[in-house]
C-alpha cells in the first residue's frame, strides 16, 4: 500500500497535520486523550467536540484518521 509522507493516505496525513500543528485541535486532542481510556474513545472525543466536519484543506475527520493522528499522544 502507497504511503503519503509515512501516513497512509492524503487524508490521514492531512488531519494528523493539522490536529498536531493547530493550538486549538492539539489541545482538543490532548484534552480526549487524557479524559479517556484508549485512542478509539480518545478519537470518538475529539469528534464529538471538534466544531467541524473536515479540516481546512477539505480532508474529512474520520475515526481512523483522527485515531491514527493520536498515535504518539
Amino acid at each position: 500500500m502507497p504511503k503519503y509522507n509515512g501516513h497512509k493516505n492524503w487524508n490521514f496525513w492531512n488531519v494528523s497535520l493539522w490536529i498536531n500543528n493547530d493550538e486549538r485541535l492539539y489541545i482538543l486532542a490532548r484534552s480526549c486523550v487524557g479524559q479517556t481510556a484508549n485512542k478509539g474513545d480518545a478519537a470518538r472525543c475529539f469528534l464529538r467536540n471538534v466544531r467541524a466536519d473536515k479540516t481546512p484543506d477539505g480532508a474529512p475527520y474520520s475515526f481512523s484518521s483522527v485515531r491514527a493522528a493520536m498515535r504518539w499522544m
